[in-house]
Parts: structure tokens; C-alpha cells; sequence
């Protein structure tokens, strides 16, 4: 039904997620996978497509590479850097990861032909992924605000001209995951 979903979600800073060895990161790429997983399988999902940018995106990727390598072959990663570069400010342990995300795509290019020139290229970049997929997946709580929120603007906007399904993962889906896995774990 739907081929193609946009992942976007919140930076790390904007969830107090400063490094990869943050407690609670294990449980959002999981919550990220399960919720890509519930996707693929209901909606028949062919693509994943991305940015590239720090955070769920970056996580989102490399679940994706996962669940194909793992679950599900014949799913695809785009990675639609809005502009050349954008990794250059990233930190050193990002940067890797967005290598390793980059490298395993299968499909990758960029929005604007061109580096880093001025905002209206991000504007550009949200608008381009929420016409060029069937749906979206979001890690966003509307009332915890972050910059998922420009991307959601697009989304709703496509929204409103075709069927465009946004699916949120909430931190209290984190928090759920967290407590599930506990009290399987204590069993």
C-alpha cells in the first residue's frame, strides 16, 4: 500500500543523548526497529528514506541495514543529504556512523546540488522528502518540542493534498519498550 517512508526524529541534544553509550539509546534504536518492523510488514514497505542527519535519522538507517541484512532482503535505505558535506560538522563518532549508513544505502544523493548555503535548503530538503515518499515515521512528541517540527510541517502539508499516514514513536513508546523488556527480563 505504501512503498516508501520518510524517518526523521529528534537530534540527540534535543533528547539529552549526548554519545553513543547513552543508557537509554539501546531501547530507542530498538523502539525505532520495532517500529519500522510493524511498517514493513503492514504497509508491504520497500523504502526507507532519510537525510542523514544526527539522531533518529542516523539510528533509523542503521536499523533499516539491519532489518535487511537480518529479517527483510529486499527493503531498501535511501539517504537524500540536503546538501554536499553536510557530515563536516558532525562529531567524529557521528560522522562514522553516518559513513556506515551512507556506505550501506542503497540509493543516495543530494537534495541541492551544492554545500551548506543558507536555511531555505533545509526548508527545501523537508518539503522534497514529504512529496517524494508515501508516508512518514516520526520520534516526536508535540509537546516536547524539537526540530522534527519543521519536517512535520511538510508532512501535514502533503497530508492535506494525498493520503500521507504520519505515524508517531513517542518517548513514552520508549518508556514502554524499557519497562516491557524489564519485566520480561525479570521472568
Amino acid at each position: 500500500m505504501y512503498k516508501s517512508a520518510a524517518v526523521t526524529g529528534y537530534k540527540p541534544h534535543e533528547i539529552g543523548v549526548f554519545n553513543e553509550k547513552h543508557e537509554q539509546l539501546p531501547y530507542l534504536k530498538r523502539a525505532l526497529q520495532k517500529a519500522l518492523t510493524a511498517r514493513i510488514e503492514e504497509w508491504d514497505l520497500s523504502w526507507i528514506v532519510i537525510t542523514g542527519q544526527p539522531g533518529v535519522e542516523l539510528w533509523a538507517g542503521e536499523a533499516a541495514l539491519e532489518l535487511k541484512k537480518n529479517e527483510f532482503p529486499d527493503l531498501k535505505l535511501a539517504v537524500l543529504a540536503p546538501f554536499y558535506h553536510q557530515e563536516e560538522r558532525f562529531p567524529e563518532p557521528v560522522k562514522v556512523l553516518y559513513q556506515k549508513v551512507w556506505d550501506g544505502a542503497d540509493f543516495k544523493d543530494y537534495i541541492t546540488k551544492r554545500p551548506y548555503e543558507n536555511p531555505s535548503q533545509l526548508r527545501m530538503k523537508n518539503e522534497f522528502i514529504a512529496e517524494k515518499t508515501d508516508t512518514a515515521l516520526v520520534l516526536y512528541d508535540e509537546e516536547i518540542e524539537g526540530t522534527p517540527k519543521f519536517f512535520l510541517a511538510a508532512a501535514k502539508k502533503q497530508a492535506g493534498k494525498t493520503d500521507y499516514p504520519l505515524v508517531y514513536v513517542t518517548p513514552d513508546d520508549i518508556e514502554d519498550l524499557i519497562r516491557e523488556e524489564h519485566i520480561d527480563g525479570a521472568d
